[in-house]
């Protein structure tokens, strides 16, 4: 989860600092046709969801650090959040019928990772 919540931080810090003009990379490397303004606002719909996922992943693990059981449903709410977040990529590229496998993996990560955990998080009550 450390890893996940802290790559979303990442990504997105990133494309702030792409979208201020302050760093220049290939644009490609944030996402598929990056010049594209509907593919551009369909990536920046993701900015809340993403970052709502990492802060209540970050959360969830400071309160488990203090043994605090809170720390189960903020994982809950991470972990689901992130599958949402996944699928929603995945649904999108199916839909432009774009297979694009570098695409796909971290996406696929990003929506099947969570669901053994939250099976795991829901046995255990």
């Amino acid at each position: 989860m450390l890893a996940t919540d802290i790559g979303m931080l990442l990504y997105w810090s990133i494309t702030a600092l792409m979208a201020l003009s302050i760093i220049a990379l290939p644009g490609e490397w944030l996402f598929k046709d990056y010049h594209d303004p509907r593919v551009m606002a369909w990536n920046w719909s993701f900015l809340p969801l993403d970052l709502l996922l990492s802060f209540t992943g970050l959360w969830a693990l400071r309160l488990e650090r203090r043994g605090n059981p809170a720390w189960k449903i903020w994982a809950a709410v991470s972990m689901t959040l992130t599958t949402c977040a996944g699928l929603m990529a995945i649904s999108y590229w199916l839909i432009v019928q774009d297979f694009d496998v570098t695409w796909w993996i971290p996406n696929l990560f990003l929506m099947l990772w969570p669901i053994p955990f939250l099976f795991n998080l829901s046995k255990s009550g």
